[in-house]
């Protein structure tokens, strides 16, 4: 059963899809079932192997909801006397820890422009673990000798670009086009999307400008604001490996330290 839940997680990680081990860790007395048992929650509540079944599945299985939403690993223990677990039907006399761990897609960066700064993000994203993706309408600049380590390359206009990429909260998108006008048609097409991080690249005018620009074409100032503008952490950077460096520093905290989708309700309540 091991076997099949692990290549079970390869595939919906392949496919951009998130889900919930369960694992008993410890097991102290007599319990249904036995140490290392696994559970897989899937994200659309379907399961793959067991952790003893009865009430004790049932709470794994609402506690993955929420392990799914926020990203997050906790420890759940069960007290298995006849006394706490006769009205479930499960008797025995013993006590169960069980970790519980999201399993997440690889994230994917796609990164807007093929100049210098995008050759460093690249590189240093998929050393983080990012799948990188670069769009440019240069294919001079836009190739696989100077992105070696891309996964995927658009070379022909933005708009085919967009038309091809969906992003989802596993996406990060990166603007750092070689002009004012690509920075901006490539943050109205962003802000209209899922991706879970948004980052451009500008100066305070130029951020305001362009942020004025949308608002007046009636985009929602929420979604707006979403994107982080001037793009990175602020370290203090100048070199283009320096900038990479504080971009993907950004885009690291943005996946690993409490990520909440700024739309998630509004988007839950759009899918509901």
């Amino acid at each position: 059963m091991d076997a099949d839940i692990f290549e079970e997680i390869r595939r919906l990680r392949q496919e951009g899809r998130k889900a919930v081990l369960a694992t008993i860790v410890q097991i102290r007395g007599s319990v249904p079932s036995f140490q290392t048992a696994k559970m897989l929650v899937r994200d659309d509540g379907s399961t793959l192997g067991s952790v003893g079944g009865g009430c004790v599945e049932a709470d794994v299985w609402a506690a993955a909801q929420d392990v799914l939403r926020e990203e997050k690993s906790r420890v759940m223990n069960f007290d298995l006397t006849e006394e706490s677990m006769a009205e479930g039907g499960l008797i025995c006399g013993g006590k169960v820890e069980i970790f519980v761990e999201p399993i997440l897609p690889i994230p994917e960066m796609i990164i807007f422009g093929a100049g210098h700064i995008s050759t460093q993000v690249s590189k240093i994203a998929t050393i983080a673990g990012f799948r990188t993706t670069i769009v440019d309408n240069r294919p001079v600049f836009a190739n696989a000798e100077r992105f070696p380590e891309a996964v995927a390359i658009y070379s022909d206009t933005f708009e085919a670009a967009f038309a091809a990429i969906k992003p989802t909260e596993n996406t990060y998108l990166v603007i750092v086009t070689r002009g004012h006008q690509e920075d901006e048609n490539v943050l109205r097409w962003a802000v209209g999307t899922n991706a879970r991080y948004i980052g451009m690249i500008g100066s305070k005018r130029k951020i305001r400008t362009i942020a004025e620009t949308l608002t007046k074409e009636g985009i929602d100032r929420e979604r707006i604001e979403r994107a982080h503008m001037p793009i990175g952490l602020e370290v203090g950077a100048v070199t283009p490996e320096e900038i990479a460096v504080a971009i993907v520093a950004e885009a690291i905290q943005i996946r690993r330290v409490g990520f909440k989708h700024p739309l998630s309700k509004k988007l839950f309540q759009c899918q509901s």
